[in-house]
């Protein structure tokens, strides 16, 4: 609500269904699972008059119907400093959970902040030192792949979280983990066993290691490129063959270096093979690496939300990938991938913040919400929501840029994984 919006006060003798309220007490002191929806019911009107409240702030704009004379009452606060929850023990038990759900789920997110700094450190050093200190670094990188096989393969309900933008300028190394991490995720779904997905894991992190010979003319360049530094760019498949042939990676992680811009329908480079002739592994990298690169090309303008690249993928360009492939990166990213700004069904607006493969239409969800701090924004499990759904997906440009900034979308789709096992079996 604006704050405009915002000073309608209705009492609650005068509530009716169509209204958008907000229940002005703490979210645990109420049992709803927002503090801000559209009244549908006359259960919902019961229990909102039960709540011993002077009464709600509502949005006439997103009301379906307005009551007649209804007093105007600037800076009321619905609480009246009362924080009763009148729904029996174990309802307020249920809410109280679920409350303590979303603080654990916090501190978890900063542990996998942190731990997606130090991969990039990782990256950082790989990507630097690779051809000095080649022993190390493959050292460091396989045991960054190794957590990931334990987690993904190991762990049966892991989760993929969409993250703030960490890149600094270093979007390279989280392209590259990016990359990884996705590659793992589907060849999870593939059922590809442990040890070629540690060749997997090594290929995919390392797959772009041939920029580095490529000149920072043409390697940083963001505008539209010319035909010849696109030609120079795309030799950078063939350096990083050479790079990995020189260093000893083994064939399978060399052929993922070489191929992963090849296409299904022949149409890539750098020999324009068919499917066919690609190898399974290189084909699936080059899958996820397309999906990361649309959602964050160099030039971010004209960067695709994560749920318009999925949509594009599949409906113009499904012959350029393994078809077994591209089904299951849609299974596990679920329609509505991380990243992806929505709206639900009671007309909130929020941010799918991560996703299990095993309930991708129920993802995790960051609402929207005026009346609470960005800090202490309303996460909500719609796993355990069954009444909330996803309505449709929305475009930044769609958003207020309050309700932007709010949210925080990232600049850049950054990925990681909880490697955690998930609170209650729950992502």
């Amino acid at each position: 609500m604006s704050v405009e919006q915002a000073e309608y006060f209705v009492p609650p003798e005068c509530l009716c269904i169509g209204l958008y309220i907000h229940v002005g007490l703490p979210w645990t002191c109420h049992p709803f699972g927002m503090n801000s929806f559209k009244i549908k019911t006359e259960d919902q009107i019961r229990q909102l008059r039960a709540l011993n409240v002077a009464g709600f702030q509502f949005d006439p704009a997103r009301s379906d119907t307005v009551p007649p004379n209804l007093p105007v009452a600037p800076n009321a606060r619905a609480a009246a400093g009362q924080a009763v929850f009148p729904g029996d023990a174990a309802e307020f038990e249920s809410k109280r959970r679920r409350a303590a759900q979303i603080a654990e789920r916090r501190t978890r997110i900063r542990k996998i902040e942190k731990a997606l700094v130090e991969a990039g450190t990782v990256m950082r050093n790989v990507s630097r030192n690779l051809l000095a200190r080649p022993v190390e670094c493959l050292q460091e990188a396989g045991a960054l792949v190794d957590e990931m096989v334990r987690a993904f393969l190991e762990q049966p309900e892991v989760s993929l979280h969409v993250l703030a933008d960490k890149s600094g300028g270093e979007e390279l190394y989280y392209h590259g983990l990016n990359t990884s991490i996705l590659a793992m995720m589907v060849a999870r779904e593939l059922e590809i066993g442990p040890d070629e997905c540690r060749l997997l894991g090594l290929g995919a992190l390392l797959h772009d290691i041939g920029l580095a010979d490529v000149p920072d003319r043409v390697r940083l360049r963001t505008a539209d490129m010319n035909h010849a530094e696109r030609e120079m760019r795309k030799l950078h498949c063939e350096f990083g063959l050479r790079m990995a042939r020189r260093i000893g990676l083994p064939a399978p992680v060399q052929d993922i270096i070489f191929a992963h811009h090849e296409m299904a329908d022949g149409s890539g480079y750098p020999r324009g093979l068919p499917g066919s002739q690609t190898p399974p592994l290189a084909r699936l990298v080059a899958l996820v690496n397309y999906y990361d690169n649309l959602c964050n090309p160099s030039e971010v303008t004209r960067a695709l939300t994560p749920h318009e690249a999925l949509s594009f993928m599949f409906a113009q360009r499904r012959g350029k990938f393994d078809s077994r492939a591209l089904q299951a990166l849609i299974r596990c990213l679920g329609v509505y991938p991380p990243g992806t700004l929505v709206r639900l069904s009671n007309d909130a607006i929020a941010m799918v913040s991560s996703v299990n493969p095993h309930r991708p239409l129920r993802p995790w969800v960051l609402v929207y919400d005026a009346q609470v701090a960005k800090e202490e924004a309303l996460m909500i499990d719609l796993d355990q929501e069954s009444d909330i759904n996803i309505s449709t997906a929305l475009r930044p440009a769609q958003l207020p840029a309050q309700i932007y900034e709010y949210l925080s979308p990232c600049r850049r789709i950054t990925y990681f994984f909880d490697a955690d096992t998930p609170l209650g079996g729950r992502s």
